[in-house]
């Protein structure tokens, strides 16, 4: 591999939380020449690793990190797929006289969970948003939260959130962008948080295809969306939601 393409297996390891390591022998042919390694952030060797140093090579690592990512696509999507009973013929009881038992009782079937419904996010939703935007390491307070939330209702972008009851357990942003080299508007998710104690429902995939909704709606073409290099998890959603990494994001503090 060329040192721009180790340059990008980096890149995809810092996103599973894993570190490349290279081979530091520099002459072609030579020992281990163009060997790869992976390691967690505290150097305990996790794949293509010795004693000595790195071992595999780049193509090795390239798969072990691409299925790793599909578990973990498996993983933040709570699809389970059980397998299937094979069918045989039903047995046939032998014919007599006899009065056949009685049928046993079948047991009350439980009450399924409320659904979670999706509506926009109102101003007396500020303390539970703020607390869920804690959880992304946002430091908002709730003032903020409904400040914002008016801003954005004016500017017809008011947030989505996914409630149980009367408890908000979600939030996702939409945002829709005209720049002067697109020929429609962008569309853009600047935040999605999902309760806690409600992951592995599938709220994620609700809110983000609620968001993708509102987009077309706007006449958007693309959408992108933000998230933070250390969320490995989240990046393994978006890729199965379809998204692909295009670029990466610059931020400078005003």
């Amino acid at each position: 591999m060329s040192d721009p393409e180790l340059d990008t297996l980096a890149d995809s390891a810092r996103n599973r939380g894993l570190k490349l390591v290279r081979s530091r022998v520099r002459t072609p042919g030579k020992g281990r020449f163009g060997k790869v390694g992976l390691s967690d952030p505290t150097g305990k060797a996790v794949f293509g690793m010795d004693d000595k140093g790195p071992t595999a090579k780049p193509e090795d690592v390239e798969s072990y990190l691409r299925n790793l990512g599909a578990k973990d696509w498996g993983a933040s999507l709570d699809v389970a797929v059980l397998p299937r009973k094979p069918k045989g013929k039903p047995k046939r009881e032998p014919a007599n006289d006899s009065e056949p038992p009685p049928a046993p009782k079948k047991p009350p079937k439980p009450k399924p969970a409320p659904k979670p419904t999706l509506r926009d996010a109102k101003p007396s939703d500020a303390p539970r948003l703020a607390e869920l935007i804690h959880f992304l390491g946002h430091e908002v307070d709730e003032k903020a939260v409904r400040k914002n939330l008016t801003r954005l209702k004016k500017l017809g972008e008011t947030p989505i959130v996914a409630v149980e009851g009367k408890q908000v357990i979600g939030l996702i942003g939409v945002h829709a962008m005209t720049t002067v080299h697109r020929p429609a508007p962008v569309g853009r998710i600047p935040v999605l948080v999902v309760a806690e104690e409600a992951h592995r429902r599938g709220l994620g995939r609700m809110l983000v295809e609620a968001a993708e909704q509102w987009c077309r709606k706007q006449g958007c073409q693309i959408v992108e969306v933000t998230s933070n290099d250390r969320r490995g998890e989240a990046h393994a959603f978006y890729r199965h939601m379809g998204y692909e990494r295009t670029s990466i994001r610059f931020m400078k503090k005003l």
